[in-house]
């Protein structure tokens, strides 16, 4: 599949790109022998919840105990959030791996200002919350403790099936519609997975992880994002049959997009991981996005326009009405009502 005298396994990208807020450019790799190595920096931010303000996400608060990631999805939109901190969208961006101790203490005392506009929390707006980072630091648990005692409503998106070590909180806070998981599949072929996605969880855990929050009275949804075109759109219902059979109440999606460095970083990748279907894949990608690999409107993002975009749609509707007919009426809204009880425990007189 990939050029073994010069494909770095084990990492998705294979390049450090141009940092755009740099006056000097570097063009340093790890050495071999580092190649695998991870760097974990401290960050001490005053604040933790971001504000969500795109209209094709809906009201709400992000929340990222990291920055970087070490899952390496060589197409993840985060990775141009790595230069603010002064790295590469690159390399840079799954081998150094910032994170942030206060981040539970910070999400307690926002919670309880006075001036906090309950909205949902996303566990994680950005870069995942459940990386390998998180088996030692335990970041997202501590954050999930917070919202537990304050009753708070929570949702989490990953690809990693570490995410069952906290189905004992999960699980409590559900009974009160105070969490959604949802777990974002990509393909059902491993040897794509691989280099696609390196360090996540493999296809098999990941459905394991459905099953078992599905069980627990979890709602979980499978996000089959991002599609493809090219490598996998073909892999829709497949997907969603999955899913429906390990207990997931409905699904989504969205047709990758590749903005600024991620072009670079993507089309540098799939020249050598996929060399004999690298052109078909840009250039369906492109067919999808008006010409070019990139897509920063708001309401084109995540479905894409044209004849191929199209035909993904179709098929994802195809997928729900075969497998998901019910699924916006299984899918159990948030209730604030017990975080407003914590919050001002006066209103239990009443």
């Amino acid at each position: 599949m990939q050029n073994p005298s010069t494909y770095r396994a084990g990492r998705g990208a294979q390049i450090n790109t141009v940092n755009p807020y740099h006056n000097l450019r570097y063009d340093e790799l790890p050495d071999p022998e580092d190649e695998l190595r991870t760097e974990f920096i401290p960050t001490h931010p005053k604040t933790i919840l971001n504000k969500i303000t795109s209209p094709d996400l809906g009201n709400g608060y992000g929340l990222n105990p990291y920055q970087g990631c070490e899952h390496g999805c060589v197409y993840c939109f985060a990775r141009t959030t790595h230069t603010y901190w002064g790295y590469s969208a690159g390399i840079d961006f799954e081998q150094k791996i910032l994170y942030k101790d206060e981040a539970p203490r910070l999400l307690r005392e926002a919670l309880l200002k006075k001036s906090y506009q309950p909205m949902p929390i996303m566990l994680s707006g950005n870069t995942d919350c459940y990386q390998p980072a998180e088996r030692k630091m335990k970041l997202t648990r501590q954050c999930l403790e917070v919202l537990q005692d304050l009753r708070h409503p929570v949702g989490l998106i990953t690809k990693n099936s570490l995410i069952v070590r906290d189905i004992d909180i999960l699980e409590e806070m559900a009974q009160d519609d105070l969490v959604h998981a949802c777990l974002s599949i990509t393909t059902l072929d491993e040897d794509v997975r691989r280099v696609l996605e390196p360090r996540t969880a493999s296809i098999a855990q990941r459905f394991r992880a459905v099953e078992e929050l599905a069980l627990a009275g979890i709602p979980v949804t499978v996000n089959i994002a991002p599609i493809i075109p090219g490598l996998t759109e073909h892999e829709i219902l497949g997907i969603a049959e999955r899913a429906r059979n390990a207990g997931a109440r409905r699904i989504g999606y969205s047709i990758v997009r590749l903005n600024d460095q991620i072009g670079e970083i993507f089309t540098n990748w799939v020249h050598q991981a996929l060399p004999d279907r690298a052109e078909r894949i840009l250039n369906r990608i492109k067919d999808c996005r008006g010409g070019t690999l990139e897509e920063k409107r708001f309401g084109h993002r995540h479905r894409g326009e044209g004849q191929i975009a199209e035909m993904i749609r179709q098929q994802y509707k195809l997928a729900e009405r075969m497998y998901f007919p019910n699924g916006k009426a299984e899918w159990p809204a948030y209730d604030f009502s017990a975080f407003e009880l914590c919050r001002k425990p006066q209103l239990r007189l009443f």
